[in-house]
């Protein structure tokens, strides 16, 4: 049951406290066939009502599953529900009189289901999210049933090589007919019996067996295996391996793999080509260096894929940990999975490699002569840190199709936004398919759901030839239960192959050094965990050429603490700084350029020991923090001055020497700014921020005010058409907000289809938001001033001032802005501040005031903004060349350039807004600008006729 709980736990990303109770309980009658009416009862007394919420309404309910008559072929009850909302037909009467619970059903009319052997029931509150459960029970089915004395059903049993094996058996309801079968092969049969006993003689080598029970038209069949101690041959790794899958370059025929597994006695490979069965062949030699195991494969086939597992033997094993245990590899790039593969589309992984029959567990894939992905782009050259506009986005609920073609087809959305940058939460090989990927079991393995590594690849490529970074989200704090080094060394007292650290495991803590545990928390203090963090950096930096990662929940990655105290988890802590800025460092020493984002969400004396990390190197480095603004821009968008303070997006409020605040005012983290505006927002007479379109017309100024803040900013998907369905939407539409039991929230529920395709881009108050945003980026990406100093209040207030200037501009160039908004319900008169007189110009349509008093209010309405610069902007027109009917030639350009419509004056600027050429009048239009003395590099060339109307193009200088 465990495995199946899982894939509902799998989400939660926060601790919970346990709450699973012991239950006593009868079944009338005690044996009874599927077709037979049953009733469960459960003896209130051994139930706490009280601690799982239903004292007064004794709601209690049945969860249960089956298997077929082997005890195989598991399956849930279509009665159950979902895990936060029991169905009304699994629900346990409650009689007063005797304090009982009682359920009646026939199993095969409930499970909808004929052949059933067993049945598995849990009982639990509507809501069982903080373990409000009983343990797990389980009952045979049938009047005739079999039960194996020796060994354990399931169980792995090691033997030297050469030992005698004993098997026993007995049935109910007289004699049957056995049939032992080791490896697929008859070993003994029985025809009459209800004490079935064999001994299998000199076993040399592993065995998998099946007893097989006959009685009348009932088959029961019971599994067990034997595995032989091959002893170890000590042999010498050849040099340069890794651990993992080594392919050999020069014969496709071969692959290496090396398995790091200490404390354990011997590893045999196990897959496809041994037939899943391996002998003595397929044990692992153990380099008496490393310790590491490693086997050389040899007869592989190019171009084939192959599947295989480690068995991993430990022959004296802890307390409630397994002898043995099937595993992938940890260092698997593509795991084929039995509970999730079978629901993966087609359409978003064609010709997934199937599951191989008969085994369990997750299995890693091996092809040797792989065809390299073609990548177009490899010198990519990434945005510069302080000018990074990123947009987060969940591939599950960006559109319909979810999946990375759906990103794809999308490229000229994300280009017309003129984002630079796409931040992709987690795509590695997660736990079930529907879910916001912080699950993680192999991080180094892509997950399938979301489509195939080429489609990953020419995403990521697409998006490099057009001049966006991509970066990956990255859950490195913790792995969950399927991840092989938890399986390795565990304990698993109820024995379904799942369970938590044991105090033998090398990666992970037996419980978590911080208060915001979620799955199973490494140790990152262990060389062996560094080591597989480092890996897992190289391999998506190196396959991928992923541009950056943002590490989720860094306050996990110290060892100074423990579980319950919060206040140590929150402050700072010397061994976290160390860990993080040797992971830092390693990423760049694969790539000096790679981003590296923390979301730690710490104190500034923490955060300041990253952010000014090698900050003056060349390149500059220095670590990217997220900055939490959600509060404080939800307080003006919804239109109250309490906690509106925003001046913490600015880098230089918390201390650090550079621009490495990645500032937001939405993440997936918090509510939708837009879903509270029309819940919460103020109203005054006609004014009324719940109003939809009201709420949507003041987004527009939260991303003046919060966008264009010097620093590398972000934005949640959606945002920029002003999404209102909350965070907490359901599967089913239903809304569980914030105040919500925790986990029960649906805030990492599969969201409805998305509606923008559709509907909101054709909205003229949604498409707005874009629009002006768009503007907003192409000022904050391209103009220079917005790499200069901020100047916030730190007020409160609902009258937003913000001043930036770049000292390091001429006074000819764009070098002051400044920024006010009017985030009242009613006209106000903002205060403006300007730098000094003249002309100021409004950057978002160029018309102009003129300041002759630079402390004279602006009168704006609600929801109403302005954006003044002391000149145009020269480098940030929106689609500068849309529509243009001036054509420049040639280009690229050497010597240079004509253009075919005369001008009055045309001028030419650097990227950084300097002007560097500047010619009168062109009469002739096959006038040639000469621009020979320019250096090579991308040119911005203005051209104005005498009506002051200006053209705008680009020209590349060779």
């Amino acid at each position: 049951m465990k495995r199946t709980l899982l894939i509902l736990f799998l989400l939660l990303s926060f601790a919970v406290s346990a709450q699973v109770q012991t239950v006593t309980y009868t079944i009338n009658p005690a044996t009874f066939d599927d077709t037979t009416s049953i009733t469960i009862t459960i003896n209130g007394s051994s139930v706490d009502e009280t601690s799982w919420g239903i004292s007064a309404t004794h709601a209690l309910y049945l969860w249960s599953w089956s298997y077929d008559v082997n005890d195989t072929n598991q399956m849930d009850s279509p009665s159950n529900g979902s895990w936060t909302a029991s169905n009304e037909a699994s629900k346990f009467t409650y009689n007063a009189g005797t304090d009982t619970y009682t359920k009646t059903f026939t199993p095969s009319v409930y499970f909808n289901r004929n052949g059933i052997g067993r049945i598995g029931f849990l009982v639990k509150a509507k809501d069982g999210t903080g373990d409000k459960k009983s343990q797990d029970i389980l009952v045979e089915v049938g009047s005739f049933q079999v039960s194996l004395t020796s060994p354990i059903e399931n169980s792995t049993t090691i033997i030297s090589s050469g030992t005698n094996f004993n098997i026993a058996a007995t049935n109910t309801n007289g004699a049957a007919s056995y049939t032992l079968k080791a490896n697929g092969v008859t070993l003994n049969t029985n025809a009459s019996t209800s004490a079935y006993s064999y001994t299998h003689t000199n076993v040399t080598g592993n065995q998998t067996y099946e007893l097989i029970a006959v009685q009348g038209a009932t088959t029961i069949s019971k599994k067990f295996s034997v595995v032989v101690n091959p002893n170890t041959v000590s042999q010498a790794m050849p040099a340069g391996l890794v651990d993992g899958i080594n392919y050999n370059a020069s014969d496709a025929t071969k692959a290496t793999l090396v398995l790091d597994a200490p404390l354990k006695d011997f590893v045999y490979v196990a897959g496809s080509f041994n037939n899943w069965q391996p002998t003595s062949a397929y044990a692992m030699k153990k380099d008496p260096a490393s310790g590491k195991f490693w086997l050389e494969l040899t007869g592989l086939v190019s171009g084939v894929n192959n599947t295989y597992q480690y068995w991993v033997v430990d022959a004296t094993p802890l307390a409630n940990s397994p002898a043995m245990v099937k595993t992938a590899d940890p260092y698997s790039t593509l795991v084929l999975s039995p509970y999730d593969d079978s629901w993966i589309p087609n359409t978003s992984y064609p010709n997934l490699p199937a599951y191989p029959t008969g085994q369990q567990f997750e299995v890693t894939v091996l092809k040797t002569g792989q065809t390299p992905y073609n990548w177009q782009v490899t010198n990519f050259v990434k945005p510069a840190k302080e000018k990074l506009v990123v947009y987060e986005v969940l591939v599950r609920d960006f559109d319909a199709a979810r999946n990375y073609q759906s990103l794809i087809d999308k490229i000229d959305y994300f280009k017309s936004l003129k984002i630079n940058a796409i931040e992709l939460m987690p795509v590695m090989e997660f736990e079930g398919n529907e879910s916001w990927g912080y699950n993680t079991s192999f991080h180094m393995a892509l997950d399938k759901f979301y489509g195939t590594s080429d489609k990953l690849k020419e995403l990521i490529d697409l998006y490099h030839q057009n001049g966006i970074a991509v970066i990956l989200d990255v859950a490195l704090n913790h792995a969950f239960g399927r991840n092989p080094m938890v399986r390795m060394w565990m304990t698993d007292p109820d024995g379904d192959g799942f369970g938590s650290p044991s105090a033998e495991n090398p990666y992970f803590n037996m419980t978590a050094k911080h208060s915001y545990s979620v799955g199973e928390d490494f140790n990152h203090q262990s060389l062996k965990t560094q080591y597989y963090v480092n890996r897992v950096i190289k391999q998506w930096i190196e396959e991928y050429k992923i541009d950056g990662f943002r590490w989720d929940l860094t306050k996990g990655f110290t060892q100074a603490c423990t579980a319950s105290d919060e206040s140590c988890t929150n402050a700072y802590q010397q061994d976290r700084v160390d860990i993080l800025k040797k992971y830092a460092d390693f990423s760049w020493s694969i790539d000096p350029t790679h981003y590296t984002i923390f979301e730690h969400l710490g104190t500034d004396a923490e955060e300041k020991q990253w952010a000014d990390y090698k900050v003056n190197e060349t390149p500059s480095k220095g670590i990217m923090l997220w900055g939490k603004m959600t509060n404080p821009y939800n307080q003006l968008s919804m239109g109250y001055a309490t906690d509106s303070n925003i001046s913490r997006m600015a880098s230089s409020s918390r201390g650090f020497t550079a621009n490495r605040l990645m500032g937001y005012a939405e993440s997936h983290d918090e509510e939708r700014l837009m879903y509270k505006n029309v819940q919460y927002g103020a109203s005054n007479g006609s004014y009324n921020v719940k109003t939809l379109n009201t709420a949507l017309s003041r987004m527009s100024a939260i991303g003046a005010v919060s966008l264009l803040v010097p620093g590398p900013k972000m934005i949640w998907h959606f945002g920029e058409l002003g999404m209102d369905d909350s965070i907490f939407t359901c599967n089913n539409g239903t809304v569980n907000d914030e105040s919500a039991t925790l986990q029960g929230d649906c805030k990492l529920d599969t969201k409805p289809q998305p509606q923008w395709t559709e509907n909101w881009l054709g909205d003229s108050n949604r498409s707005k938001i874009y629009n002006d945003w768009a503007k907003m980026i192409t000022l904050k990406t391209t103009e220079p001033v917005f790499l200069g100093t901020p100047t916030i209040a730190n007020a409160n207030s609902l009258s937003v001032n913000i001043k930036i200037t770049n000292a390091s501009l001429a006074a000819t160039q764009l070098k002051d802005v400044v920024i006010i908004a009017n985030f009242d319900t009613t006209t106000q008169n903002v205060a403006t501040g300007f730098q000094y007189t003249g002309t100021w110009y409004n950057l978002m349509d160029n018309t102009t005031i003129t300041v002759s008093n630079v402390n004279t209010p602006i009168s704006l309405n609600p929801g109403e903004y302005r954006i003044y610069g002391n000149k145009t902007a020269n480098l940030a027109i929106e689609d500068f060349e849309k529509g243009n009917s001036v054509n420049l030639h040639p280009n690229p350009v050497s010597n240079y350039f004509t253009l075919n419509t005369a001008f009055a004056k045309v001028e030419v600027y650097s990227l950084s807004g300097q002007l560097v050429k500047s010619f009168a009048s062109n009469a002739n239009k096959d006038f040639q600008f000469g621009v020979s003395e320019l250096q090579a590099g991308l040119y911005i060339v203005k051209a104005s006729d005498e009506n002051n109307k200006t053209q705008v193009m680009k020209f590349i200088k060779k």
